[in-house]
């Protein structure tokens, strides 16, 4: 893991991070998010870290630069990313909270989410994303049966990276 990363994740799980703050993988996700969304959003932070909650500037700085690493990456040709899993010991990654992460900058801007995901192709490449959504009993959201949870989210663990920056390309052209 990257120093950023790495500096992120103490301060994240510290103490002295707000209460309401996002644990750096759904904080990757929610960056990887706000990068795919085609118009700016002045209110991220507030999800980041909580609502009015007071970062330090050196937080700050290293959130930006993350948001900017990110976008720079999807925006590369071809589009590239690195998203931060946590692996399970079995050595599988576990990509729920960086998905749900994701989600919540999808809600900040639902008009062009909405539009996105009910397109043929939005509703395909945000398919690895949706798939790791559960309900507060732990079902899923798209009827996959128990026995084949695991399989279906590893297989769509590994999808993300080839998916995700097509989704911020095409997310550009509806913007």
């Amino acid at each position: 893991m990257p120093d950023l990363l790495q500096e992120l994740d103490a301060y994240l799980q510290s103490d002295d991070s707000p209460p309401d703050c996002l644990m750096l993988s759904d904080l990757d996700g929610f960056l990887t998010g706000v990068a795919c969304t085609p118009v700016p959003l002045a209110n991220w932070a507030d999800v980041a870290f909580g609502a009015g909650a007071s970062v330090p500037p050196r937080i700050m700085t290293l959130t930006r630069k993350r948001l900017e690493d990110i976008t720079a990456s999807l925006s590369a040709e071809p589009g590239l990313l690195e998203p931060v899993f946590w692996q399970a010991p079995e050595g599988h990654a576990i990509a729920m909270d960086w998905c749900e992460g994701f989600m919540e900058a999808v809600k900040l801007n639902t008009v062009h989410w909405d539009k996105f995901g009910q397109s043929t192709t939005g509703a395909k490449l945000l398919m690895p994303i949706l798939v790791h959504m559960f309900d507060d009993s732990g079902n899923s959201l798209f009827g996959i049966a128990q026995e084949d949870i695991d399989e279906t989210l590893e297989a769509a663990a590994q999808a993300i990276p080839q998916t995700v920056p097509l989704i911020r390309r095409e997310m550009r052209m509806l913007g």
